[in-house]
């Protein structure tokens, strides 16, 4: 007895001791969280300023969730600010200890073709000004060669290429699966092209959305092609991306030399190689390791470079899908984004504001709510400019409505004016098991909308006649902010999605330029002088115990050890795609009652980041389905 005595005292020792040492492990983290803060260098060594953008490039990261990050289901996809690389690339043009910029792209998934037209200029002031930008990757894609196009020498791996895919591909669709599974969805929608709903009544492509799907795709990869042809003259792009196998063939397969003979890069050489060639440029590394060579990091260049946040502009950004509620950046919540900028208007004293939209749009009550938000700050007398990024669609151009002036990129995704609902009921899948429902009523709506015995007729028209009623006042909305009728706004709306340069003929979007233009603009609308305004970003403070874990997890990375060879880097970018597309269908029974979004819209750009957590049950509900 004494032995097991003395045996549960010296677990409850372990034990009290393991609390101890967690207690003290925790409150030293929070300590050192809540007291730390990402200290601008006071000076930056001479070498290359390196752009090592695994991942992709947003107008708005989201805040990583700490407690993701340190159990591992966190999103393995970086995210990088876009007005953070153009910073970087504005000072390193007059910056001496700035050599030359590497872009490494090896791990960039995308960006939009709006972002990276804008970091390609800013890749063109930087050569203006004389300074060398070398690019690398083992295989090159769409996005990623529309950055290295910019490059005064383009390098590409001996065992890689250029994999040009232009604009276009495969959409899931789920009528099959849903009839499979006897589920019956209930459809309220209006819009000759609101293609959001297709996927879940229909198994392909309506000739309507078709044709709208295509002429975008098509004026997209126009404006693509111009761009690079403009930015790398010497490339034969056309002949290349025409029939690349007969490329490939000339070449006995080797698509790396394909790639030189058309121009498309200078250098085949591997990483090694290419270090070597920039430290000519910038300088040895003190590090003794091949291909190193003196290098200024991205993060620590902009901490050093990003000026104070003290303007008189306010900048609201509105970036990603926009949903009912609170959330964080990255994520345009109706409640979230209104907060931010009434505290705003009532803090700081804005002479004007610029909306930054990259939103498909999302839930209509959120949108309203953004809108009227805006309107107040318009009731104030602020002058309102709408700068579009990659895409400004559906609740995207709702809440554009209030703007004095719309800016927008000839790649700019927008317009699709349209709303809709989906209401799913399983009545179907019920009595598959042998399950049926019955009761009694009051009124023709008591029970309704009732998921397992279907909906009435009554409860189906009253839904059609809201969403057709919230049609007519987006119809509203954008007639009397276009100065136009309804009618001619009804004409160009029914959910059709537009590419900027159309979208400015018919009159939805007012000039062509980016984020800077709108700023100068709504500055000469407010009586500043252009010239001296700095904008005020209106957005959340960011979370320092996320950035304390976040920078202690990276710091602790290896290299991304990811399979570079172009059918692999493939396959992990359709992987990224396929995981949005399954991820959308959520919104089939989780998503806003009545929505204006637009689904085509989220293939173009980049994939959204999907952390392990999802991962894991998006495929957990493939399994099940599939059983």
């Amino acid at each position: 007895m004494a032995f097991v005595k003395g045996a549960w005292r010296i677990l409850v020792a372990i034990k009290d001791g393991l609390v101890l040492l967690f207690l003290l492990l925790f409150f030293g983290l929070l300590y050192a969280a809540l007291s730390w803060s990402p200290k601008p260098a006071a000076s930056v060594n001479s070498g290359a300023l390196v752009l090592d953008l695994d991942g992709t490039i947003v107008e708005q990261p989201a805040e990583a969730d700490p407690m993701a990050l340190l159990s591992g289901s966190g999103t393995r996809m970086k995210e990088y600010r876009l007005s953070d690389i153009v910073t970087a690339l504005e000072a390193a043009k007059d910056d001496g200890k700035v050599k030359a910029v590497v872009l490494n792209l090896d791990g960039f998934v995308g960006g939009g073709q709006v972002a990276l037209a804008r970091v390609g200029k800013a890749l063109d002031g930087v050569r203006a000004a004389r300074k060398p930008v070398f690019a690398f990757a083992t295989i090159y894609s769409d996005d990623s060669y529309q950055l290295a196009a910019h490059a005064s020498e383009t390098w590409v791996d001996p065992l890689g290429g250029v994999a040009i895919m232009g604009r276009g591909g495969s959409a899931l669709y789920y009528k099959g699966l849903i009839d499979k599974l006897g589920i019956n969805t209930h459809v309220y929608r209006v819009g000759t092209y609101k293609s959001f709903v297709e996927p879940f009544v229909r198994t392909d492509q309506s000739p309507e959305a078709k044709q709208a799907n295509q002429a975008l795709a098509d004026a997209l990869w126009q404006n693509w092609q111009e761009e690079v042809a403009k930015a790398r003259p010497k490339a034969k792009l056309t002949a290349y991306v025409g029939d690349p196998a007969a490329a490939a063939q000339a070449t006995g397969g080797n698509l790396a030399k394909a790639a030189e003979n058309a121009g498309l890069v200078d250098r085949l050489g591997n990483e090694i190689a290419f270090g070597e060639r920039v430290a000519k440029v910038a300088g040895a590394s003190s590090e003794q390791q091949a291909g190193a060579f003196a290098s200024i990091d991205l993060a620590t260049y902009v901490r050093a470079r990003k000026p104070a946040n003290d303007g008189q502009i306010g900048v609201l950004t509105i970036a990603g899908e926009i949903v009912d509620g609170e959330a964080g950046p990255g994520t345009a919540a109706g409640d979230t984004v209104s907060s931010l900028l009434y505290k705003a208007l009532a803090e700081k004293d804005l002479k004007a504001l610029v909306v930054r939209v990259d939103s498909p749009g999302g839930s209509v009550m959120a949108s309203e709510k953004i809108r009227e938000a805006i309107m107040t700050a318009k009731s104030q007398g602020l002058p309102v400019v709408v700068s579009m990024g990659n895409v400004a669609a559906s609740g995207g151009y709702w809440v554009s409505t209030p703007a004095n002036m719309i800016f927008a990129e000839p790649d700019t995704i927008t317009g699709s004016i349209g709303v809709f609902g989906i209401l799913p009921s399983f009545e179907g899948t019920l009595a598959k098991m042998g399950i049926t429902t019955d009761g009694v009523r009051t009124t023709p709506l008591s029970g309704q909308p009732d998921f397992a015995g279907g909906t009435t007729p009554e409860f189906d028209r009253i839904m059609q006649m809201g969403v057709e009623d919230i049609y007519g006042r987006f119809v509203g909305l954008v007639a009397e902010a276009r100065r136009k009728t309804p009618q001619q706004i009804d004409a160009i709306a029914q959910g059709r999605v537009w590419d900027g340069g159309t979208a400015r003929q018919i009159g939805l979007v007012d000039r062509f330029g980016g984020l800077e233009d709108a700023i100068a603009e709504a500055a000469r609308l407010a009586k500043v002088d252009p010239a001296k305004t700095r904008a005020y970003r209106i957005e959340k403070e960011p979370d320092k115990f996320a950035q304390f874990v976040q920078s202690i997890v990276e710091r602790e990375e290896d290299d991304k050890g990811n399979s570079r060879d172009m059918l692999a880097r493939q396959a992990v970018l359709q992987r990224h795609w396929a995981m949005q597309a399954i991820s959308d269908v959520k919104a089939l029974v989780s998503g806003a009652g009545i929505r204006a979004d637009c689904l085509e819209c989220r293939g173009y750009g980049a994939p959204r980041p999907a952390n392990g957590a999802d991962e894991r049950g998006l495929l957990a509900m493939l399994a099940t389905l599939w059983r």
